[in-house]
């Protein structure tokens, strides 16, 4: 039996929407989701990031892979808000 991290268990996600910061449209965000691109903009609209294994696990980049723990720790320069590019 091969077990999977509860937190990528595709069964459990949940939708919700934000309002994006700068166009004031609406923008759907999973649950396992830290920012995604506004359709309205193109700007990132961030949830309030709650501390996710990527923080604090040892194992969590291997467990992840390599693209999904950058993705959730914020270190491949995709933080800038290039809504024109």
């Amino acid at each position: 039996m091969n077990e999977r991290c509860p937190g990528q268990d595709s069964r459990k996600l949940t939708a919700e929407n934000l309002i994006c910061p700068h166009c004031q449209a609406a923008v759907e965000i999973f649950s396992d989701e830290v920012r995604v691109k506004c359709r309205g903009c193109g700007c990132l609209v961030r949830r309030e990031k709650a501390p996710s294994c990527a923080d604090w696990c040892a194992s969590a980049k291997q467990c992840l892979g390599e693209e999904r723990w950058q993705n959730l720790k914020g270190e491949n320069g995709e933080d800038k808000e290039d809504a024109g590019t």
